[in-house]
């Protein structure tokens, strides 16, 4: 299976994904929402997406997949908070340091 069936499965079965982007521009996360991540990431990577738009490339370091829109939507939002920030980065310590995150 492939990732692109990977996403084509888990939105079948939890259509509603929270992503964390990393730009390798400028090495900073981007925290999302969506229900198609595969369109998602290449929308991102095409320069459609305002916030985003300058800082491509971007490569998918995370994702979540929920049965409800708001539980999403409560999870992206609690990403963007300042104990979200460092909750992600603990559980993502590892990763973070192996695509080289600034320490900040």
């Amino acid at each position: 299976m492939n990732i692109h069936q990977v996403f084509l499965f888990l939105s079948m079965v939890l259509p509603y994904c929270v992503y964390v982007l990393q730009s390798e521009k400028d090495f900073l996360l981007y925290h999302g929402f969506t229900t198609n991540l595969d369109k998602r990431l290449k929308d991102h990577n095409a320069g459609k997406t305002i916030s985003t738009s300058k800082r491509r490339p971007l490569k998918l370091i995370y994702c979540e997949y929920f049965l409800s829109k708001e539980d999403a939507m409560r999870r992206e939002s609690y990403f963007k908070t300042t104990q979200g920030k460092r909750m992600l980065k603990l559980m993502l310590r590892y990763t973070l340091k192996k695509i080289d995150y600034p320490n900040r």
